[in-house]
């Protein structure tokens, strides 16, 4: 079956005309601001620095994120943009958000009237959730992005020029990725379809597009590398091919872009389904209606504007990703390469777990319960297609990245707070994906602990599955799986096979009781020691399962607090192959990267809630600012903006499995938790400021709340929290 000959059935008979008379473009552009919350969000926080952030357009959890992709390339430009920088190479329709390997820029789009580098500055962009908007120079052509969840829509304002250029350029990506195949057919004098296959961080990435122009091009030029292709349908490994148009001056050309892991005719599809018409700004406004309706899941009260820049930029930041990979149809790409239809499910990727398992993904069982849903339903998916549940899963592509098995920590954490799909099928998962012989493992069911001769990072690798599976036998105790309960709660105890009493330090070992030597516990080597982007002072910590456990294994609650007491100061040289990623440094704590997230809440399991408080409201004053460097380390697909959230809210998942949330210290004078259940959860903060950082006393719903904890299912159900502040810690809160 040809192509050419679905486009009318697809696209609409009006779409594929090829005339002016579709639709009048409307001149004027879109001004930034919002009346809603969206005026909040300041995409520029975290584009600097490390923070490596994706900027450009997109809806909530869509398909797309469209943007600018700059010229340089290296480790902060893993988003393909960096606030440093001045130069456009073309405008992408996929990016990652804030991780620390670059990949996609898929089907980069660039208008031109000459082959000058096109570059701007920023006080010629202007940047908001669902659009972004630049003037490119020295071309002074104005570009317009905004989205829908699987189709781009770009508008070009041209000036007079016989020689305009629109080019789809499928050779270029970010980072890793490099074009494998590729894929481009000439439709008619509007509409463009083709493919682009790569690889990279994903081994096998396969996206489908259709682009329809609201201006028929004069000639499609294509070239292949150096070779200039003729005809309507090109094929090669670098294809860049170039519409030509003619333009009077303040012209404008729009492009409608849908993308599709599935088929150029699913594309096609999308957007017809998603915008079968002309009207950019309506579908601006549209985007920025999306966000705001996201945005309001969290209402919060202060008169400090600076944090309220950084709450809801952060919680724009955790709905980038996971991403939308599936066709308006249904239709998504199995990690088997095979096609699936008709799931009763939205298919999601970009599962950046090692990551995301600490504190997004329990934010999404509070304001994203039906996509937490189809979240986990993605993740078994993926298990039935690759035999293990999602370790860092991106574009149909198990891409084995970091220590672990967090998947299996979120799954158990949705089968314990009573989230609906298929729990024997998601314990057969957690408990296979836990008992294969990969990474480890094969240790861990052998000895308790991973030799540090037969892997790098083995204390990081250990400490992390015992996570895991003390998850999987906390679902198998519910599930009255008693002798799978009572082997996997063993094996979540098997962080003490790492602890080394003598030096209160969790070390390698080469032998059952033979430690890794020399030991330093500050020294760092990248990819090549015995833990994960850290040392040995960070991750001695990481007992978010237990921390009862870890608080006897260090001696007492004392011993526990001065060992605590001493990360936060001590100091010390990583040492020059050190990991870029231990950033954000209190001492040895080093917020900018995820092993340390839950450690200042430690203090409350230890009785000592008011060092929590301290800590936690530094790191929420100083370590997140509203500037483009204003993340210490790795975004991380929305983790690092996680932590801030709940952080100033006023509780944060320290065990992610537990469905209890740890009290802190409040940032916000009021805030709501407005529930998907219609129902409400207000959290009032009394005597709250600067100085006032301690917990005197909570109330629930009118009633004494003595614990220093709040239980999942006490927020669910809506309520009213009050929480008193004071200057001097509380000899009587969360000290018995």
């Amino acid at each position: 079956m040809k192509f050419n000959n679905l486009i009318p059935c697809f696209l609409g008979l009006s779409l594929c005309m090829g005339t002016n008379a579709l639709a009048q473009v409307k001149t004027q552009n879109v001004k930034a601001g919002s009346a809603g919350l969206t005026q909040f969000v300041d995409p520029y926080i975290g584009t600097g620095g490390h923070g490596h952030v994706f900027l450009g357009a997109s809806v909530p959890f869509g398909a797309v994120q469209l943007g600018p992709t700059n010229k340089s390339e290296g480790w902060d430009w893993c988003s393909g943009y960096h606030y440093s920088d001045s130069t456009i190479v073309g405008f992408a329709h996929t990016h990652l958000s804030g991780t620390g390997i670059g990949d996609l820029g898929d089907i980069l789009i660039l208008p031109s009237i000459d082959e000058r580098q096109a570059l701007y500055t920023h006080d010629k962009e202007v940047v908001k959730p669902g659009y972004y908007g630049v003037q490119m120079m020295p071309s002074n052509i104005h570009a317009e992005l905004t989205t829908s969840e699987r189709v781009g829509f770009h508008r070009y304002t041209f000036p007079a020029s016989e020689t305009a250029k629109i080019s789809i350029n499928l050779r270029k990506g970010i980072g890793w990725d490099i074009a494998t195949d590729t894929y481009i057919k000439q439709i008619n004098d509007t509409t463009i379809a083709g493919y682009r296959y790569s690889k990279g961080w994903a081994n096998d990435q396969r996206i489908y597009f259709t682009a329809i122009f609201s201006k028929p091009f004069d000639k499609l030029v294509a070239q292949d590398s150096s070779a200039v292709l003729s005809g309507s349908e090109f094929r090669g490994r670098k294809l860049i091919a170039t519409a030509h148009f003619k333009t009077k001056d303040q012209e404008q050309i729009q492009i409608r872009v849908g993308i599709s892991p599935v088929s150029m005719e699913n594309a096609a599809m999308n957007i017809k389904a998603e915008i079968p018409g002309w009207n950019f700004d309506q579908i601006v406004s549209n985007a920025d209606a999306a966000w705001n309706k996201e945005l309001s899941k969290l209402d919060v009260k202060t008169a400090n504007l600076k944090d309220k820049r950084n709450f809801y930029t952060a919680l724009y930041h955790t709905m980038i990703a996971p991403s939308t990979f599936n066709d308006h149809n249904g239709d998504y790409l199995g990690t088997d390469k095979k096609v699936y239809k008709g799931a009763d499910f939205t298919n999601l990727t970009t599962f950046s777990l090692w990551d995301t398992y600490r504190a997004a993904h329990p934010l999404y069982t509070i304001i994203q319960p039906k996509r937490v849903t189809d979240m986990i339903k993605s993740m078994l998916a993926i298990y039935q297609q690759q035999g293990k549940l999602p370790v860092w899963h991106v574009m149909g592509n198990e891409t084995n990245t970091m220590v672990g098995k967090q998947g299996i920590i979120v799954v158990a954490d949705a089968v314990l707070k009573g989230f609906k799909f298929d729990h024997d099928l998601a314990y057969e998962a957690m408990k296979k994906s836990a008992m294969l012989d990969e990474r480890g493992l094969n240790f861990v069911k052998k000895l308790g602990y991973i030799p540090a001769d037969s892997t790098v990072e083995s204390v990081a690798m250990g400490l992390e599955y015992s996570i895991a599976d003390w998850s999987v036998a906390e679902v198998a105790k519910k599930m009255k799986k008693t002798s799978d309960y009572e082997y996997f709660h063993k094996r979540g105890l098997n962080y003490r096979n790492y602890f080394d009493s003598s030096t209160k330090f969790m070390r390698a070992k080469v032998g059952p009781d033979q430690w890794r030597t020399p030991f330093d516990p500050i020294k760092s080597i990248h990819r090549l020691d015995d833990y994960t982007e850290g040392n040995a002072w960070q991750y001695t910590w990481l007992v978010p399962q237990d921390p009862s456990g870890l608080i006897n294994l260090m001696g007492g609650r004392e011993p526990f607090i001065q060992k605590l007491d001493s990360l936060f100061l001590v100091e010390g040289h990583l040492g020059d192959e050190a990991s870029p990623d231990i950033s954000g440094l209190i001492g040895q704590y080093a917020h900018g990267n995820e092993p340390s997230h839950h450690i200042t809440y430690l203090y409350t399991y230890a009785k000592q809630p008011w060092k929590t408080a301290k800590h936690v409201r530094y790191i929420l004053n100083e370590l997140y600012t509203d500037a483009p460097d204003g993340l210490s380390g790795n975004e991380d697909v929305g983790q690092m903006s996680s932590w801030y959230i709940f952080s100033a809210l006023g509780f944060y998942p320290a065990n992610p499995i537990s469905g209890e949330y740890v009290f802190g210290s409040p940032l916000f004078d009021e805030a709501t938790i407005n529930l998907e259940n219609g129902k409400k959860f207000n959290i009032k903060v009394q005597n709250n400021s600067a100085e006032n950082i301690y917990i005197q006393s909570i109330t629930l719903n009118g009633r004494a709340h003595k614990s220093s904890f709040l239980k999942h299912e006490v927020l669910t159900a809506g309520g009213n929290l009050v929480i008193k502040m004071g200057k001097e810690p509380s000899k009587s809160f969360g000290v018995k």
